[in-house]
């Protein structure tokens, strides 16, 4: 078993990882400021980007559910993994070599952790494809090549083909140094009647990918008719590693494409998202086992970014059958739930996206999806096709279904043009009747909302009430404890020296004090390393929160004019402390008698012009700056 990561280790991959690059893999990040990215905070749903990354500090917050740390806590929290897992990660990543105290210079994973598990999907995957070059496999590369799929592509895509064998993978695994139990933890093994045997037997395989590009299971299609499985396509079972209404199929080959494209492709199927990135199409990506549901979408959202109703689209491509029509009406009330505008995409003649190209080639897969139609509409015209619209009382029919579908549709806007279009398709001639009508459903609906299905977490228990960050008052307190955190060799022992007293706010306070615990701005330490111990300095979850807000919530000054506008926020705070105390002085003068109490006096009167000297001082440094008032 090997030791405790010295801490060293610890602070030398943070140093080597860019925390920008890691976030990127999850979240669709835009320039937000100097030193300063931001996008959808993967950590909860939002419309507008509340989750900001601050790259040279190494930290991220998120300013609307109040996550944040550095690239190890990001790690943690997105990966579901223990602090030494997402070191080892980030280790592996950037080829360091970890010294673990007690056990010496070590790579090796422990057993049963998650990174266990991703080697055995990715000793396994090799071990498909290698497979799939061999005479057995022969049914799985006929089932490609039909479909005109070449080596190349079964290569990029990782196809790989499982064995004949009851126990082939699960004998070549163990052999590599792995125990039945991560095989088994992995969804790649199971216990059979007479020992453990392999999960896939005589099958074409695709590896399913993370975000990161690891393997974290696989999808199986059925390739022979006497397969005791009768099902056409199995998938891995949920492990630790692969919970199917989280990941995409293609999604690791999609993100960068996405992101740049503000575009998502739906499809239904593996040879689908094949068919869709060989024609040109690379943001194709597709559900694995389940349906498309509301994570995967959330999960699009973050790399589409659609802070507003006019960002991103997302395009489903369904068959033109009945199966096809009712994904598409899912997918429509899933809709409401997204700013991204959504669109329908059907082949003809009940076609796929694989079946297009076999019969039509690249071009027509490409004028699929540039052939769209907005989801609204598709929607709204498959109930019309059920109604005769030549008969009244067809007429009568489709509009009663169609007006609260148009209901539904919640910017304002679209639904009213909406409901004029229904009018023309329906040949009502009474337009203002089919407005009025929509408009009426539509208040029905906002005063019966749906209820929530997700229950709101608990908020952690704090004796500290949170500040205003825009409290005017309270602004000298908060910039300066974001300059000791952000940029602690500027604020050096000016902000060291700063009296407790200074900071008013409880919670501002508390900060303060954890700096001070950390080992103040003097203990040499900075970024990431630095905003971390003084995270640890403090118990409060409060006030732990408010330290990763203020390490990410930028210095309003351009990187030139850093030392002066810190400098002078530092006085600006140091002027309201001295201001108290010249008030304060100027009270107990004049409860004392000049002729009775002369020295008393005099001595007070003296220290009273020496605070409000320094007091101008201040004064006069923070205005230079631009910082009084």
């Amino acid at each position: 078993m090997a030791g405790r990561i010295s801490d060293r280790d610890i602070a030398a991959i943070r140093d080597r990882v860019r925390i920008e690059d890691i976030v990127g893999e999850y979240v669709a990040l835009k320039r937000g400021g100097a030193d300063s990215l931001k996008g959808l905070c993967p950590f909860h749903d939002e419309k507008s980007p509340s989750f900001h990354v601050r790259p040279n500090h190494g930290h991220f917050h998120c300013f609307g559910c109040g996550e944040g740390g550095d690239v190890y806590s990001f790690l943690q929290k997105i990966e579901h993994v223990s602090f030494i897992e997402a070191v080892e990660q980030l280790a592996e990543r950037v080829g360091y070599t970890l010294n673990y105290e007690g056990g010496g210079p070590s790579v090796q994973r422990d057993r049963g952790t998650r990174a266990r598990l991703v080697a055995a999907n990715a000793a396994a995957q090799q071990f498909y494809a290698e497979q799939l070059r061999t005479p057995d496999a022969q049914a799985a590369r006929d089932y490609l090549t039909e479909r005109n799929f070449d080596q190349a592509a079964a290569e990029t895509f990782g196809c790989g083909y499982a064995p004949a064998g009851w126990d082939a993978l699960t004998k070549h695994l163990l052999g590599r140094g792995f125990e039945f139990s991560e095989l088994e933890a992995a969804g790649l093994s199971r216990q059979g009647r007479r020992g453990p045997i392999d999960r896939f037997h005589r099958r074409l395989l695709w590896p399913i990918r993370n975000l990161a590009g690891d393997v974290i299971g696989f999808g199986a299609r059925r390739l022979y008719d006497d397969d005791q499985i009768t099902a056409k396509y199995m998938n891995t079972p949920e492990t630790v590693l692969y919970k199917k209404s989280q990941v995409l199929f293609g999604l690791d080959l999609a993100k960068r494409e996405i992101a740049r494209s503000h575009q998502a492709v739906i499809v239904e199927g593996y040879t689908d998202v094949m068919a869709m990135h060989l024609a040109g199409v690379k943001t194709a990506v597709a559900a694995c086992g389940t349906a498309f549901g509301d994570e995967h979408l959330a999960l699009l959202r973050r790399l589409l970014m659609d802070d507003s109703y006019f960002r991103g689209e997302v395009i489903y491509t369904f068959d033109g059958d009945d199966a096809g029509r009712a994904a598409a009406m899912k997918a429509f009330e899933g809709d409401q739930k997204t700013a991204a505008k959504t669109y329908v995409a059907i082949a003809p003649k009940g076609m796929d996206p694989c079946e297009l190209r076999q019969e039509s080639g690249d071009g027509a897969v490409r004028d699929l999806v540039a052939r769209r139609t907005p989801m609204f509409e598709f929607v709204v015209k498959s109930i019309l096709s059920e109604h005769d619209l030549d008969t009244v009382e067809g007429r009568v029919e489709a509009l009663r279904r169609c007006v609260p579908v148009v209901a539904r549709i919640k910017d304002r806007t679209i639904r009213d043009n909406y409901a004029v279009q229904l009018a023309h398709w329906t040949g009502w001639d009474d337009i203002p009747t089919v407005r009025r009508r929509v408009q009426e459903e539509a208040r029905r609906g906002v005063r019966a909302p749906e209820a929530k299905t997700r229950a709101t977490p608990a908020e952690p228990v704090s004796a500290l009430r949170r500040p205003r960050p825009n409290d005017p008052a309270l602004w000298p307190q908060r910039d300066a404890l974001k300059a000791a955190l952000q940029y602690p060799g500027i604020a050096g022992t000016v902000f060291d020296s700063l009296p407790p007293e200074t900071f008013t706010d409880p919670a501002y306070a508390a900060v303060r004090k954890a700096v001070t615990a950390a080992g103040g701005t003097a203990a040499g330490l900075g970024g990431a390393e630095w905003v971390d111990a003084v995270g640890r300095a403090t118990t409060d979850p409060v006030a732990r929160s408010l330290v990763m807000e203020l390490a990410v919530e930028p210095v309003p000054a351009e990187e030139e004019r850093l030392p002066r506008y810190i400098g002078g926020v530092l006085a600006r705070l140091q002027e309201v402390w001295v201001g108290e105390q010249v008030a304060e002085l100027k009270s107990k003068l004049q409860r004392i008698s000049p002729a009775t109490e002369s020295e008393e006096f005099h001595a007070l009167l003296g220290d009273l012009m020496a605070l409000e000297q320094y007091r101008r001082s201040l004064l006069d440094q923070a205005i230079g700056d631009g910082l009084a008032g």
